[in-house]
């Protein structure tokens, strides 16, 4: 029997009631980041124009189908709270020929982190936290060799109870809340474009997701750009949404591996195994949502009503499911990195196909045809 080991580093995110927490998918569990980052990185996605490059390939070793993974342990991080373990405890799935050690962290950036100092094997983010840790020292010892597609829902910018602001262009001028170099930053500009205005012509105020919220509540801020719970409080206090990004960002989640387990045989054939896991942990939530919204209630302190209608409509827009690599996931990410950069975020161009890797083509081929 295997062991599972769960371990919550010192970016462990304790849970809070719901006013207190926004927590988001990224690293997955909703269709965002679970908390501010610095230039390291975190969510985000979306339509882009400019092509991009073919992914480049990591050499790894062809791993044997009858390879011994019992002296493996397999190091996978979580955002917000241990979705997988409990998931996979539900589904059956914990049956691993390796050993599993789940770690829990605040947001995507804080996993590339981990993975870049050898302390996680796999991680899924969103778009946003692969562009900035690639720019680290040895391109943050990762590659991006899959997505994780998941709805786009609970990403607005919302105005607060009594606001008379009836369209995005009426901002001009405003403060609004956001959380830096997130998902929610990078759709905001997307909003202020379309509606013929720039990012210099709002007050932009920095704050995390539960600062903000309690900001658009306090009166404090004209609007607030957020994604996850934080959105989902605002509107019990009386926010309305002003504009949606469901329709701006992408649904990619980027699957993000150690380059050092790429390389090895061992932890190649586990990590294989694994996404095959992660497929029918999918389809399990998906044909189990009243069971899977008690658990995700009981850990996130959500109410399980508001939970199971965030899955079933999660569902109907965008179910989860894992892709191999493609030229639009790789166009979509290439567009947020530029947007950044324009912001001066970014001290340069970034060519975000280098931070694609084919090593896992087969894999993902093979695991998509069952």
């Amino acid at each position: 029997m295997k062991i599972i080991q769960t371990v919550r580093l010192k970016h462990t995110l304790l849970f809070m009631p719901l006013l207190a927490i926004a927590l988001a998918a990224s690293g997955c569990g909703s269709s965002g980041e679970a908390a501010a980052v610095s230039p390291s990185a975190e969510p985000a996605a979306g339509a882009a124009s400019e092509p991009a490059a073919q992914a480049t390939a990591v050499p790894a070793s062809a791993p044997s189908p009858e390879a011994d993974l019992s002296g493996v342990t397999l190091r996978i991080g979580q955002v917000g709270w241990p979705e997988w373990e409990e998931g996979f405890k539900a589904a059956g799935l914990l049956d691993t020929p390796y050993h599993l050690s789940f770690s829990v962290f605040q947001g995507g950036n804080l996993e590339l982190e981990a993975i870049a100092a050898d302390q996680l094997d796999f991680a899924i983010t969103s778009e946003i936290p692969p562009i900035f840790a690639s720019q680290a020292a040895n391109q943050g010892s990762f590659k991006v060799i899959g997505v994780q597609r998941w709805n786009t829902l609970n990403q607005e910018l919302v105005i607060p109870k009594g606001s008379v602001v009836t369209s995005v262009a009426e901002l001009k001028g405003k403060k609004i809340a956001y959380v830096p170099n997130t998902t929610a930053q990078y759709f905001l500009v997307k909003m202020l474009e379309g509606a013929g205005l720039s990012w210099k012509d709002i007050e932009p105020v920095k704050l995390t997701t539960a600062e903000g919220l309690s900001a658009l509540v306090g009166g404090k801020v004209d609007a607030l750009a957020s994604y996850g719970n934080s959105i989902i409080a605002a509107r019990q206090n009386g926010a309305t949404t002003l504009a949606s990004a469901a329709d701006i960002l992408s649904g990619n989640f980027p699957v993000n591996v150690n380059t050092k387990s790429i390389d090895d045989p061992a932890k190649h054939a586990a990590i294989a195994d694994f996404l095959e896991r992660l497929t029918r942990y999918y389809t399990w939530t998906q044909n189990h949502q009243e069971q899977w919204a008690e658990i995700t209630a009981s850990n996130t302190h959500q109410k399980q009503a508001e939970v199971l209608d965030t899955l079933v409509n999660g569902d109907k827009q965008r179910p989860l499911k894992l892709e191999g690599i493609s030229e639009q996931a790789i166009v979509s990410q290439q567009d947020i990195a530029d947007t950044f950069t324009g912001l001066g975020l970014l001290p340069k161009k970034v060519d975000v196909s280098i931070i694609w890797s084919h090593a896992f083509d087969d894999d993902i081929n093979a695991i998509l045809k069952k």
